[in-house]
């Protein structure tokens, strides 16, 4: 049995991965962290930090705020519990000290939690290699509530591009007279509104035909089943940084 620590546990995603957690038999959500205590939760503890736990971890999900990274390396680096981090929006200096932490603790991070995102990255990778020449786009719907943008996802499937095609520039959005289109763009644009979970497009376009590889998440918990299985998964390593394609190579 692998305990959990959901840390953001009284958010949308947090609710979720104990509502994953309880309908997996091999993980148990033994309590919680979020700056919103709540210790009369009827499901399990709730504490406003992390110097309030005594139950015993096994790993450590966290769905937040890079602003909270730095209490999570503390604790996770102090305890020796493996992280998963599911939040996006880490910058540079986020990454550098998530990296340093790896070198102690086992690291699970990814920008999409869904095993159906991880494939069509496989795919993407496939169609770069198959479609010379074709220009590429990456499309991302999300909800009115997203603070990030790009999506963490859409910068994956962009990467993807990249590792095919090291050549390649980025290019947010166009505005203007921005000149005709150059060979080594991808173009990467952001959609806000309603309550959309995630969309993500990734469009070739060739000469009198195109390819669209997509996919929809419907529901936030095919991002929360897939950091209960990351849980899982990373428990028993030691060290390093994961993600989910060696989950799913793991397979």
């Amino acid at each position: 049995m692998t305990n959990v620590l959901i840390h953001g546990a009284l958010g949308r995603m947090g609710r979720k991965v104990f509502e994953a957690a309880t309908t997996d038999d091999g993980v148990k959500a033994v309590c919680g962290v979020d700056k919103v205590s709540d210790l009369s939760n009827p499901n399990f503890p709730i504490y406003d930090g992390f110097t309030g736990v005594t139950e015993k971890v096994d790993v450590i999900i966290d769905f937040s705020s890079p602003v909270c990274l730095d209490s999570i390396l503390e604790y996770a680096l102090k305890t020796s519990i493996p992280l998963v981090l599911c939040t996006t929006g880490y910058d540079d200096s986020d990454l550098a000290k998530i990296k340093d932490a790896s070198n102690s603790i086992a690291i699970f991070r990814s920008a999409n939690m869904s095993l159906g995102v991880n494939v069509l990255i496989d795919l993407v990778k496939k169609a770069v290699k198959s479609l010379d020449g074709f220009d590429i786009e990456i499309i991302e719907k999300h909800h009115n509530q997203k603070v990030d943008s790009p999506s963490g996802t859409a910068l994956m499937l962009a990467d993807a591009v990249k590792e095919e095609l090291p050549e390649v520039n980025y290019v947010y959005g166009r505005e203007g007279k921005v000149g005709k289109r150059t060979k080594t763009e991808v173009g990467i644009h952001a959609v806000r509104g309603g309550n959309i979970v995630g969309d993500h497009d990734v469009l070739f376009a060739g000469l009198n035909e195109t390819v669209t590889l997509s996919h929809q998440a419907f529901d936030r918990s095919v991002f929360a089943v897939g950091a209960v299985k990351a849980a899982k998964y990373i428990a028993t390593k030691k060290s390093g940084i994961f993600n989910m394609q060696d989950l799913v190579s793991e397979k």
